[in-house]
């Protein structure tokens, strides 16, 4: 139960091992990953690795950003764009015209929060929304076809045990109240996923939340499921949510990830391979997202050499799938 070795301690190991066992038969980390993915049928026999959409923080609310807005993340993410050299070009444009937009508008345009995305202090969720379709659009971009919006609502932190306090001095909202207030906004902006859109222990919102959105968005657990296959297999059986967040730390061991990852995807449930708050400039998840065929990885925003590091990683891998995909067959 990691009570007397940690999970930090226990993952540095872990990955360490995997790095070894990569670097000894000479292949990339990520390859090494889909060979140890493919025995448990995490991915097909024959199924290569492949890319991730990234998905990238724009403005920050929360703990992420001193709670300036009850949501913890607005991000994007590039569905329209299939290389991973576009994708990340128009991920940059749009966050450098979003903090142009934001400075001329009176706010906070430059400093960041804790994942690298904006913090200005504007009125509401709703009005970050708007900035980034705006500069989404003003990039030349389609908002929902080229590139669509992804909200990390952290719902546990504006939770108090009998609703959510969206506002200091608005009342709190029940559960069914919170998954109308998602559903709105949603028909109101390209929101292509949610993440932990409830607080973690709210079960049955969470089963009326996937009833009602789990066919147009991906519904995303990440404290509903802690990468834990115990709170996953609740979550399978009793339809709450569609998506799983995998952060390695949280359950402590590269085959313990893999294993939960499999779980999910048995299931149905898209992958998201997640860093942290608190990151370091390894590139592992990179890695794991591409050898696990994982739909998606959220790194944070393209600033910062933690976050720069993993996107900078995906190139390199981008380019060696892109060499092997373009050699003659044996």
């Amino acid at each position: 139960d990691k009570s007397r070795l940690g999970a930090n301690a226990l993952l540095g190991v872990s990955l360490a091992v995997a790095d070894a066992a990569a670097a000894a038969r000479r292949l990339p980390l990520y390859e090494h990953i889909a060979q140890l993915a493919r025995p448990i049928g995490l991915i097909g026999p024959d199924q290569r690795p492949a890319m991730p959409l990234p998905m990238t923080n724009m403005i920050s609310g929360g703990l992420h950003a001193g709670r300036n807005l009850a949501f913890q993340d607005i991000l994007v993410t590039p569905l329209g764009l299939s290389n991973y050299a576009d994708q990340l070009e128009a991920l940059v444009r749009i966050y450098w015209r979003l903090g142009h937009l934001l400075s001329a508008a009176g706010y906070e345009g430059v400093l960041v929060g804790d994942e690298g995305g904006y913090g200005p202090r504007v009125r509401d969720h709703q009005e970050a929304l708007q900035f980034v379709v705006r500069a989404i659009d003003e990039c030349g971009f389609r908002p929902g076809a080229d590139v669509a919006i992804a909200l990390d609502v952290a719902a546990s932190h504006f939770y108090d045990g009998s609703g959510y306090r969206l506002h200091a001095n608005a009342p709190p909202l029940d559960g069914a109240a919170m998954v109308e207030h998602l559903r709105d906004l949603v028909e109101r902006f390209p929101i292509h996923s949610i993440e932990d859109g409830l607080a973690e222990d709210d079960w049955n919102a969470w089963q009326r939340l996937t009833s009602q959105l789990g066919q147009r968005v991906r519904l995303v657990g990440d404290d509903l499921f802690a990468t834990n296959p115990q709170r996953v297999a609740r979550g399978i059986a009793e339809r709450a949510a569609n998506a799983l967040l995998v952060k390695p730390n949280q359950i402590g061991t590269l085959s313990e990830t893999l294993q939960t990852m499999h779980l999910a995807r048995r299931a149905g449930f898209a992958l998201i391979v997640s860093a942290r708050s608190g990151e370091t400039e390894d590139t592992t998840i990179a890695d794991l997202a591409v050898g696990t065929c994982a739909e998606q990885i959220k790194i944070g925003s393209v600033v910062r050499g933690e976050r720069l590091a993993k996107y900078n990683r995906l190139l390199r891998i981008d380019e060696m799938l892109r060499a092997a995909s373009s050699l003659p067959e044996n």
